[in-house]
């Protein structure tokens, strides 16, 4: 199950760290390499569930991007 999935009750209750968005993203990284593999065999079909997640995953990270002031994110210089 994905670490973006949270139940209704605990919905905006949750604190985002870095271990959470590393974890996510470490996620996202081995779902992409399973939808790839599904599509290069030919099942895209079988990835289907996996690219929902995927999706789920990368609108939660959006949204805390969103969320997140910018001077509380970290630049690339």
């Amino acid at each position: 199950m994905s670490v973006a999935f949270v139940p209704e009750r605990l919905r905006g209750k949750a604190e985002v760290n870095q271990e959470t968005l590393q974890r996510l993203l470490e996620e996202n990284d081995q779902l992409i390499r399973c939808i790839v593999e599904y599509q290069s065999k030919g099942r895209a079909t079988d990835c289907v569930q996996y690219q929902h997640i995927l999706h789920r995953n990368l609108i939660y990270l959006a949204t805390i991007a969103d969320a997140t002031p910018p001077s509380a994110q970290k630049t690339g210089d």
